[in-house]
């Protein structure tokens, strides 16, 4: 009768295997989703953003060696990095990330006085405290 330590041996290589394959197959499906996402992103509807958090996701779960250059990229470019770990968490805060994105897009396109977002918020939450009180 075979030892056990060589069904246990070739148990371990199968699993070990089986997990490095999942491995890949998880980081080339998170970067076909990211490839995706970064079509879709200059698309009108949004969609693009959402494809390229979920993506990322997974390609960081997976690899060692991205969760290393992401975190060098963050060391580096933290503002940038910033609003894709605020989708990346647990519960993300989707519409403030959205909020502070249009506001730095718009701070970026357009001169101080053609800026309405920021003057239209207010506007808006002293309406509402007037109704409220």
């Amino acid at each position: 009768m075979p030892s056990l330590r060589v069904y246990r041996a070739s148990d371990e290589f199968a699993r070990e295997l089986a997990s490095r394959l999942a491995r890949w197959l998880l980081l080339g499906l998170g970067g076909l989703i990211m490839i995706a996402g970064l079509i879709l992103a200059p698309l009108p509807g949004h969609i693009g953003l959402p494809l390229l958090v979920i993506g990322l996701m997974i390609v960081l779960r997976n690899s060692f060696r991205a969760k290393r250059q992401f975190l060098r990229m963050q060391h580096a470019h933290p503002n940038m990095v910033f609003p894709i770990r605020r989708l990346m968490r647990r519960d993300p805060e989707i519409v403030p990330v959205m909020w502070q994105q249009y506001l730095r897009l718009e701070r970026l396109l357009l001169p101080k006085r053609a800026r309405f977002a920021g003057r239209s918020r207010r506007a808006l939450s002293r309406r509402m405290k007037r109704k409220m009180a």
